[in-house]
């Protein structure tokens, strides 16, 4: 698996935003104070920390010791005790059958290679009765105004990048007949949004784009395979600056997420 994104630090800042409470609130009311949970691409590790706050144990697992070791020092920094982070791949995960009462993944399955496989792992070392929690973005039903041609471009972008990686930036819309095709039966779906309207919020997201467009593993990727030059991605941060300070700015961030019980 390659990593579109890549972990420096204009992604680490945006992936450090993310809480228990804006990115796996569909999960919440699930958990259960005795539960040991698995957490599956725990990246900086706020949500971790969040998770663990909430139940009895957490494992984490990222595919590389680089990426562990974010989590970790997240974890460490939060005080949080009752976590531990393993290096995995979410396709053969080397974890007993049956072992978590339930399993988290947040923007992971968009990246993987096999996300019905992905999903098969996760069910089969979740107990009977257990919960699975996947939640992935859609960036094809990104929503903004003002439509920037500097924007299209951005998504066409990204998307290609990412299939050219392997993965499917469109998860969202994806994960309900990815859990059917991995024989999953007992799922709920549904759907939520990040919303980034005050000058504050589109600062800060228009900001991070436009720094991750041109300074990220993206962005070298781009460049090596000669999808655009650095000037073209130069226009394209500026209209995410542009985007950012235009006070009708508004653009919304639509996410599919699936609850399914493991039978």
């Amino acid at each position: 698996m390659t990593y579109t994104h890549g972990h420096a630090e204009s992604v680490l800042r945006s992936h450090r935003a993310r809480t228990a409470a804006n990115s796996a609130a569909y999960l919440l009311p699930r958990l259960r104070s005795t539960d040991r949970l698995l957490d599956v691409g725990s990246g900086p590790g706020t949500i971790t920390a969040d998770l663990a706050r909430v139940v009895a144990e957490v494992v984490a697992v990222e595919v590389s010791e680089d990426a562990a070791s974010l989590t970790r020092a997240e974890l460490e920094r939060q005080g949080v005790t009752n976590a531990e982070v393993r290096v995995a791949d979410v396709h053969a995960l080397p974890l007993a059958d049956d072992a978590f009462d339930v399993v988290h993944a947040h923007q992971v399955l968009q990246h993987v290679a096999d996300p019905v496989a992905a999903l098969r792992e996760m069910a089969r070392v979740t107990q009977p009765g257990g919960v699975v929690g996947v939640r992935d973005s859609d960036y094809a039903a990104f929503a903004w105004y003002p439509r920037l041609p500097g924007l299209d471009q951005w998504l066409a972008l990204y998307q290609a990048a990412a299939r050219a990686n392997g993965g499917e930036p469109d998860a969202g819309r994806h994960l309900l007949a990815w859990a059917h095709a991995a024989g999953l039966t007992d799922i709920t779906a549904s759907s939520s949004t990040w919303c980034f309207a005050t000058p504050e919020a589109r600062a800060w997201w228009g900001g991070m784009w436009a720094e991750r467009i041109t300074g990220t593993a993206l962005a070298e990727q781009l460049l090596r395979d000669r999808r655009a030059t650095a000037g073209e991605l130069e226009e394209v941060a500026r209209a995410w600056r542009d985007w950012a300070t235009d006070p009708d700015g508004w653009i919304s961030v639509p996410h599919g997420e699936l609850l399914v019980t493991v039978g």
